[in-house]
């Protein structure tokens, strides 16, 4: 399961980091229509994940999930023959599609590989998850730096191939029976799970963090400090680095739900000091403002540590095991529906606002952060054991 994640994720890097490149630069589409056509294909793409994550759970997660990956590998390898807006368009819905049935499938197989130790698995994959797309990234720097068609169409097809390799790994797996779900449980529990629904918005919200380092940092020392340009580069490796390091440190001791409500809260305050600490840098000197970003960076990537160790926690710890595969689906939708909206927001009303922004920013994730614990213990509240009483979860 590790190796099928980590070869997954190095071809994602692969492609994601240069795909834009090609379709511009190589194609010869206008910038706006790729955009288009990638908008249009993610917003259509959310649309699957609840439905493919009850046909997971219904059918077998592996099953799914090997079938998601082969019709991934066979769009992938189309793009090659893309040369005109609507063939990308089309394509790249078909991918998109396959890509939200096969990630909330790829949520339900995790629950059952998980074994004993779910945290500690779950950290350790993140772990390799992290690493693959560092090597893949890396890969695709490689063919940017050559910008010939064939390197990009090396790229595409590398990706193609991962997808395969992924699926034949999986296959290693056992065929794990499908769980039984409770009599006269409503087909789409997860739509009608409060604690859960709640958690999945605040998931959303809280997965801002993420482009605050690979977009809105950027932007902000490139135009509004005098840290040097090299620094951004820095910060794609601070962050990387440490996320590698510490994942499975950190993450193998958020088990339980209210583990995960603490680990929220944690990261929430570092955000809280992450944020201003970025927006310093705009009013000092060069070299202290490149130490104050290099700084932030660790502070924000060891939030992002235990953001991503809690959000494991809740989701896989709140939802039925019969129903894993519909949760982690309505968790996909909302955390993909806030990487959507992120860059609108982040652009606008955080550098719009300069300073001011970053703190508002601040306050925002320590909000999110200290909802945390209430929601675990809400959640645990709703959540039937076998003897028939709720969890209690300490807080």
């Amino acid at each position: 399961m590790i190796a099928a994640s980590f070869v997954n994720r190095v071809g994602n890097g692969l492609f994601n980091a240069a795909s834009a490149l090609y379709f511009t630069l190589v194609v010869g589409l206008p910038a706006a229509q790729v955009g288009a056509a990638l908008t249009i294909a993610g917003l259509t793409g959310l649309l699957a994940g609840i439905p493919g994550g009850h046909l997971a759970d219904r059918r077998g997660a592996r099953t799914v999930m090997v079938c998601a990956l082969m019709i991934q590998a066979v769009s992938m390898a189309a793009l090659v023959l893309v040369d005109g807006w609507l063939a990308l368009t089309a394509v790249a819905t078909v991918d998109q599609l396959a890509a939200a049935v096969g990630g909330a499938a790829w949520g339900a197989l995790v629950a059952r590989v998980g074994g004993e130790r779910p945290a500690r698995f779950r950290a350790r994959l993140r772990t390799f998850v992290n690493l693959g797309v560092i090597l893949g990234t890396v890969g695709a720097g490689l063919a940017v730096a050559a910008g010939t068609r064939g390197a990009y169409v090396a790229l595409i097809l590398g990706n193609a191939a991962g997808f395969l390799l992924c699926a034949a790994l999986l296959l290693l797996l056992p065929a794990y029976p499908v769980l039984a779900a409770p009599p006269r449980r409503r087909r789409w529990t997860a739509l009608s799970d409060r604690p859960f629904l709640a958690f999945t918005a605040l998931f959303g919200a809280m997965g801002l963090q993420y482009p605050v380092v690979s977009l809105l940092l950027p932007i902000w020392i490139s135009q509004h400090t005098e840290a040097p340009r090299w620094t951004v580069a820095a910060v794609f490796a601070v962050n990387a680095a440490f996320c590698v390091l510490l994942q499975t440190r950190i993450g193998s001791r958020v088990e339980t739900p209210g583990d995960g409500g603490r680990a929220l809260r944690t990261a929430g305050l570092l955000f809280l000091v992450s944020c201003p600490v970025m927006a310093l840098a705009a009013h000092t000197p060069v070299w202290a403002a490149a130490g104050l970003v290099v700084a932030a960076v660790f502070v924000h990537s060891l939030g992002e540590v235990f953001e991503s160790s809690g959000g494991f926690a809740l989701a896989f710890g709140l939802a039925p095991d019969d129903a894993q595969g519909q949760y982690q689906g309505l968790l996909g939708l909302g955390f993909s529906a806030g990487q959507a909206l992120a860059p609108a927001l982040l652009t606008t009303v955080v550098l719009g606002l300069g300073t001011a922004g970053w703190l508002l920013l601040a306050v925002f994730f320590a909000v999110l952060g200290a909802a945390g614990p209430p929601l675990a213990r809400w959640g645990a509240r709703t959540r039937p054991l076998p003897g028939g009483a709720a969890e209690d979860v300490a807080v």
